[in-house]
């Protein structure tokens, strides 16, 4: 493992510190602010407003009248106009957008190139925007006659009212991204609750929708707030008539029992614990460096595979190479396109990464790279890549989500059948990797039981792509048709026939 030193910061920022709510960008009521830190230097970036109970009781009432009295929930050309207004002025802003990433979440230059703001920037919006004009919006039963005289049935989908987004910083960009395309596609009015430590990345939105859309103003509301107790508005308020939430399955069990009074619909994205499986015919030498991409954004990922589970006969050869692999990556400065990753997000979420290390020593895992800082890296909140051997099933680093870059190592046996027992010995359900030969890959990972599993090479990654989990990983699945249709009620009409 290599290490680089940052320095201070030159980049000259241009953010968006308002909150945006009815169509109006403001400070908070109470004046409040909250500062925005770099985590790879631990200096103040600048300050972000920090909205209060005044704000979501404003922001819940704009989008409950935008829904209710505009023909935003009934108009899908318009809709769809809005959406692609929205998708070509993000391009226009997508430099600034990655510095602010760069700088406020500390994710590393690379990977704002994929998952962290390219990807997601390309269609997270643009998908569900043209699927508006493919999507079947109605459709006719077969006539009936009941009571002897026939009569027309038709289904109709319709948009849930107003959806309370609550999203994370660990990807906030493509997390907020693909809520907001699917939930305004699909007709719904939103506010948006993101997290106060990346505030800069979700208020941009809120500029860039007031000067470059025609959005109704009340459509979209932004309301950053540092108090729980001004997110949970969201969870107990009739107005709001669905909670679309990524982050720990925690939360998520508390906005189940929050929400559950006024019966909102949820669509909660939780955590993981993925699996890297290694099957007996897999090229140990070719498929077993690619674990450190559980170092992508310094291990920050729910679906990120962090238990690497190895045929028995091959696990000293396995560990040996992850090691190596590891102690190869570079770590420091998130702004040299050098570094594969970068710092964790705060002072709270490094604390809780050193903690499962003890944990994971006091259990009898053996450290074979890493296990603390970086050298050369006195500040910010760096850990440098760390691999586990010797972990079993019934330790804690197995089972539970670390949220840091540190791979667990395990050995199974039974062939295929205990694979995927190992596997599934979790009780999460998110994602996972599996490497072999294709037939017998592809037949393990069907047995897998989580949303979304690569099989060799390939990622499953997309807007037009559900993803959710099984189990503990959530209820659900966003994008894709199936997230489409998530935010859509039912409805059955019956008619005579002329």
């Amino acid at each position: 493992m290599t290490a680089s030193s940052v320095a201070a910061t030159t980049v000259q920022f241009n953010p968006e510190t308002r909150l945006y709510i009815d169509g109006r960008l403001r400070d908070a009521a109470s004046g409040r602010t909250a500062e925005n830190i770099n985590p790879a230097t631990e200096e103040v970036l600048g300050l972000a407003t920090d909205a209060g109970a005044e704000d979501m009781d404003e922001a819940i009432a704009a989008a409950r009248r935008a829904f209710d009295t505009t023909d935003w929930s009934t108009n899908p050309d318009f809709r769809q106009h809005c959406l692609m207004q929205l998708h070509d002025a993000l391009q226009q802003d997508r430099e600034d957008m990655r510095a602010e990433l760069i700088a406020e979440v500390g994710a590393p230059l690379g990977f704002t190139y994929l998952a962290q703001l390219d990807w997601p920037l390309a269609d997270a919006l643009r998908w569900p925007a043209e699927y508006i004009s493919q999507f079947g919006w109605e459709r006719q039963l077969d006539v009936d006659d009941k009571f002897g005289v026939p009569y027309h049935r038709a289904v109709v989908k319709e948009p849930m009212g107003v959806v309370g987004a609550i999203t994370p910083w660990n990807v906030p960009f493509e997390i907020i991204a693909n809520k907001v395309g699917q939930i305004l596609a699909t007709g719904n009015t939103m506010v948006l609750k993101p997290a106060m430590e990346t505030p800069w990345n979700a208020l941009r939105w809120g500029r860039v929708i007031a000067e470059r859309t025609d959005i109704p103003r009340g459509v979209v509301n932004i309301v950053p707030a540092s108090d729980n107790s001004v997110a949970q508005r969201l969870l107990t308020d009739s107005r709001v008539d669905m909670i679309s939430f990524t982050g720990s399955t925690v939360v998520g069990e508390l906005i189940q029992r929050l929400s559950a009074s006024t019966m909102k619909r949820n669509l909660l994205e939780l955590g993981g614990k993925s699996a890297f499986l290694l099957l007996d015919d897999a090229d140990l030498n070719a498929t077993v460096p690619g674990c450190i991409a559980a170092l992508m954004n310094a291990g920050q990922g729910c679906a990120l595979t962090t238990r690497m589970l190895v045929p028995s006969q091959f696990y000293e050869t396995a560990v040996e190479i992850a090691t190596a692999s590891f102690s190869s990556v570079s770590c420091g400065d998130p702004g040299d396109p050098a570094n594969l990753y970068g710092p964790v997000i705060s002072a709270k979420q490094y604390d809780r990464v050193m903690g499962y290390l003890q944990i994971a020593k006091e259990e009898g895992a053996r450290i074979t790279t890493g296990g603390g800082r970086p050298k050369g890296l006195d500040r910010g909140y760096f850990i440098a890549p760390t691999v586990l051997a010797d972990v079993a099933p019934q330790h804690r680093v197995f089972q539970e989500e670390i949220f840091g870059p540190v791979l667990t190592v395990t050995p199974y046996d039974g062939g295929d059948d205990g694979a995927v027992e190992m596997a599934n010995n979790s009780m999460y359900g998110l994602a996972g990797t599996v490497m072999g030969s294709t037939d017998r890959a592809m037949a393990v990972a069907r047995r897998i039981r989580a949303g979304s599993i690569n099989v060799n090479s390939a990622l499953y990654y997309g807007a037009d792509a559900p993803f959710g989990g099984y189990k503990m990983s959530g209820i659900g699945r966003q994008n894709g048709v199936e997230g489409f249709e998530q935010h859509l009620q039912t409805k059955v009409i019956a008619y005579p026939v002329d």
